[in-house]
């Protein structure tokens, strides 16, 4: 299999478009409930899994799940996995957390130009980020992470840096967030080929609400804000919407619909059911286990499963 081919697959597995990004791994890298909503989830509180997301989620973390592991079954050999860590100490008042995301594409024959094998070589991705988060008023918070990338295809590589940003406001009713963020804002320390490429910036903006009379926890997000587009107003096209149902004290349903995975299909017949997703949740005394599906295109489905506990 050629390095175009690679790359496509890689592209293939991200939630991309035809914006020329380095890193492009970065847009999809998620855990099973976040996957389940569709990625509209900045707002939601008391979650270790979705403060990547938002990193100023890590201060409403209550729970003793301060332990998380996601694994992602992809396409062919691909696959992808995400820790996450609730550190057990503070710094003036604030949380730190620590994750750690990795996908490993398999294996690749050499073939010279006879078609005969000569070897292998392998590939994969690497991000490490360390997230602080505080309280700037008893309703509102803030969160910061910096992140480092590392990125091989057989001989070559390439390393970036970038910091991750983002705010909560809580409504006085307690039922209602309000977030926003900012992914990915960096650059290529060193690259595969001496050209520089941007890193794939992600603008989030969003909110939820948790509804009156209904188990409801209801989630909308703006994402992708910064890809170049035709217009100002085109980029609120880039929305995800996401519904948990919180079905028993043990049990949650998730379902999820995200725009921008839909529209960069162009192919209307690879399209199917493309950008909506779904999974559930278990919660134990012991552990909380988490799985979801989203659906790319018409023949690619993402499963993810996510385990927490305390250690």
């Amino acid at each position: 299999m050629n390095i175009k081919l690679l790359f496509l697959i890689a592209f293939l597995i991200s939630n991309s478009v035809a914006h020329s990004t380095t890193f492009n791994f970065l847009r999809d890298f998620s855990n099973a409930r976040s996957s389940a909503l569709a990625g509209s989830v900045i707002s939601i509180e008391n979650d270790l899994d979705v403060s990547m997301f938002n990193p100023a989620l890590l201060y409403t973390i209550k729970d003793n799940n301060n332990f998380s592991v996601t694994f992602m079954k992809g396409a062919l050999d691909i696959n992808s996995g995400v820790v996450q860590y609730l550190m057990p100490f503070q710094w003036e008042g604030g949380k730190f957390a620590a994750n750690v995301s990795y996908t490993n594409y398999g294996s690749f024959d050499y073939v010279d130009n006879l078609g005969e094998t000569k070897g292998t070589y392998g590939a994969n991705d690497m991000a490490l980020s360390v997230n602080y988060a505080n309280q700037i008023d008893s309703n509102i918070f803030y969160g910061v992470g910096l992140k480092f990338i590392y990125s091989n295809i057989e001989k070559y590589n390439s390393t970036g840096i970038a910091l991750d940003a983002g705010i909560l406001y809580q409504f006085p009713d307690g039922r209602t967030n309000l977030a926003a963020s900012l992914l990915n804002f960096g650059l290529q320390t060193s690259t595969f080929d001496g050209v520089n490429e941007d890193l794939p910036n992600d603008l989030r903006i969003g909110f939820n609400h948790k509804l009156k009379g209904l188990p409801l926890l209801f989630n909308l997000s703006f994402v992708n804000l910064a890809e170049t587009t035709d217009s100002f107003s085109s980029r609120f096209a880039n929305v995800a919407v996401g519904g948990e149902f919180n079905i028993s004290k043990y049990v949650d349903v998730r379902v999820g619909y995200n725009n921008f995975i839909r529209q960069a299909i162009n192919n209307e017949v690879d399209k199917g059911l493309s950008g909506f997703s779904g999974g559930i949740g278990i919660k134990t005394n012991v552990l909380f286990l988490d799985y979801a599906i989203s659906i790319q295109n018409s023949a690619l489905n993402l499963h993810r499963i996510t385990i927490k506990f305390n250690i």
